[in-house]
């Protein structure tokens, strides 16, 4: 049986922006640390991860620079912005009120 669950959209935006919190990590460590952190239910694929962290980067929410790797490969490594930091206060915000609002539809009446 496959547990994974498919993410709502711009969840992985604000996923990513919430990995990116602890500090800069290249694009395979931002889908492992999700993977990770949600005990191995969310798996994002580099499909969806890349194209997100380029349109992130090109709305100024995150930077990123080369430099390499553990393994000695040359990597892109991608951190928070001011700008970031701001739009995941808003997200996270954001989400709570979602999450309360479902929950109190979930209620039994």
């Amino acid at each position: 049986m496959d547990d994974r669950i498919e993410l709502l959209q711009g969840t992985l935006d604000m996923l990513i922006l919430r990995t990116l919190r602890a500090g800069a990590q290249h694009g395979h460590g931002i889908g492992v640390a999700i993977r990770a952190s949600s005990r191995e239910v969310l798996q994002v694929e580099h499909g969806s991860l890349y194209p997100a962290l380029h349109r992130l980067r090109k709305e100024g929410l995150i930077e990123g620079e080369w430099r390499l790797s553990e393994n000695k490969q040359r990597a892109r490594y991608y951190r928070l912005t001011a700008k970031g930091r701001k739009k995941l206060q808003a997200e996270e915000s954001r989400w709570r009120r979602m999450v309360e609002a479902i929950g109190l539809v979930m209620r039994p009446v």
